[in-house]
């Protein structure tokens, strides 16, 4: 049996921006209130993560140098 594949995104940032549009078109039917703020938290949360990751796979990103013992 074959598994269907759904035409959904597949990369981490394909996925943030999916998710991050529904919520806001779930966060434009509601009224203000405690269900909105959660979305809008969340929608947050989402702009955050992908700062986070365009951050860490920017090619300027510098892994750590090696710490030189200075104590002789």
């Amino acid at each position: 049996m074959q598994r269907r594949r759904r035409p959904e995104p597949h990369t981490f940032e394909e996925n943030i921006a999916a998710e991050k549009a529904k919520l806001e078109a779930e966060a434009a039917k509601l009224k203000p209130g405690p269900q909105l703020d959660r979305l809008l938290k969340k929608i947050g949360q989402l702009d955050t993560a992908a700062h986070i990751n365009e951050w860490l796979t920017s090619p300027g990103l510098q892994p750590p140098q090696a710490v030189r013992n200075l104590a002789k």
